[in-house]
């Protein structure tokens, strides 16, 4: 199984941004998804997940401007980002969640600047 994350990039505060994970090995509907984040010196921490079409959850820190969801023809997961703060610069990793293991992309950075 590998991941792979793109999308990341320079923007502005208050700007969108939209990553895209793209999964090879294994039909991403059968899983459920997540994102995760690791600012500098911090550790990685969870953004969102979604279980199904329907079940989602979200850091506090997010809920109302990110959406996690997922093309399952395309075998991809997304992550749209609204509203971005200096608060959300961070490298950012999509994962599976899988049966006894996880398996981890190798991250995009987003920079949230002016």
């Amino acid at each position: 199984v590998q991941l792979q994350a793109s999308g990341g990039g320079l923007v502005q505060p208050g700007n969108s941004l939209t990553l895209s994970c793209e999964v090879y090995g294994t039909i991403i509907s059968n899983h459920p998804m997540a994102w995760y984040r690791q600012a500098p010196g911090k550790q990685r921490e969870f953004v969102a997940r979604m279980n199904s079409d329907v079940w989602r959850t979200y850091a506090d820190s997010v809920k109302g401007r990110f959406t996690i969801s997922r093309d399952n023809a395309k075998n991809t997961v997304s992550l749209q980002m609204n509203a971005l703060e200096p608060e959300d610069t961070a490298v950012y990793f999509c994962t599976l969640i899988g049966n006894g293991s996880n398996y981890w992309g190798q991250g995009t950075q987003v920079t949230v600047s002016s």
